[in-house]
């Protein structure tokens, strides 16, 4: 995983990754697109194939190793999305003026709560 997010860290194989998104395409097609030179373009391609993203003999997307990111980029979209969804409801207590005796507990109040139920025993 770690290859297809070197290989796609780089603009050009980005790019690239977006035009063959569409299907398979002839080499001096992505040379027009891109606005670079035909070794270049090649020398993309060739990274984009080691990362086993593309098979360069078709110019086509292999799809395995997008599925691989995908999965990953999953699990911490679920992390996030709770995390967002409390913020929301943080953000909209404080919006409606509701003013609740309980303080708002942060990870640092949990962590100083956690230490001195430590320091107490």
């Amino acid at each position: 995983m770690l290859q297809t997010f070197r290989a796609l860290a780089e603009p050009n194989r980005f790019h690239i990754v977006e035009l063959l998104l569409d299907g398979p395409r002839p080499v001096g097609d992505m040379v027009d697109r891109l606005g670079l030179r035909q070794p270049q373009v090649s020398k993309h391609l060739r990274v984009l194939s080691e990362a086993g993203l593309v098979d360069m003999r078709v110019d086509a997307l292999r799809p395995a190793p997008l599925k691989e990111l995908q999965e990953w980029v999953e699990r911490y979209r679920r992390i996030w999305e709770g995390n967002y969804q409390r913020l929301d409801a943080l953000l909209d207590r404080l919006k409606g003026g509701e003013q609740s005796s309980a303080p708002i507990e942060t990870a640092e109040s949990k962590a100083r709560q956690k230490k001195r139920i430590r320091t107490t025993r």
